[in-house]
């Protein structure tokens, strides 16, 4: 699941100009927290799906809040394809809602379809 929520967060990247701009804003980085919920909960399989969407969300969140870093280290990093979109550039409010909205559909997904989790 997070290969194929990967490979759909790329996706959406390219096709920028296919899809809607409201779509295209808030759906990379949606699926982008949706597998790192699915990667938290591959991790910390034992654990209630409300656990793994605080850890999920946290770590969303502080990927984001990072981005309010700048200094050349960590923007050097920045300006590589893997850190760009791994730590993106800057930050902004409608992706803590993305990530929100992503990190909330994984956990409907998981707890519904895959693992039945308290």
């Amino acid at each position: 699941m997070m290969i194929l929520v990967m490979c759909l967060g790329l996706f959406s990247r390219k096709m920028y100009h296919y899809l809607l701009d409201l779509i295209n804003s808030y759906l990379g980085d949606g699926l982008w927290a949706m597998m790192i919920y699915f990667a938290a909960a591959v991790v910390f399989n034992k654990s209630s799906v409300k656990r793994i969407i605080i850890i999920s969300l946290v770590f969303c969140y502080g990927i984001e809040l990072s981005q309010l870093y700048h200094e050349p280290w960590i923007d050097s990093i920045r300006n590589t394809t893997l850190g760009g979109l791994v730590l993106g550039y800057g930050f902004l409010w409608k992706d803590i809602v993305a990530y929100t909205l992503g990190v909330l559909f994984g956990s409907i997904i998981d707890k519904n379809i895959f693992m039945n989790r308290m």
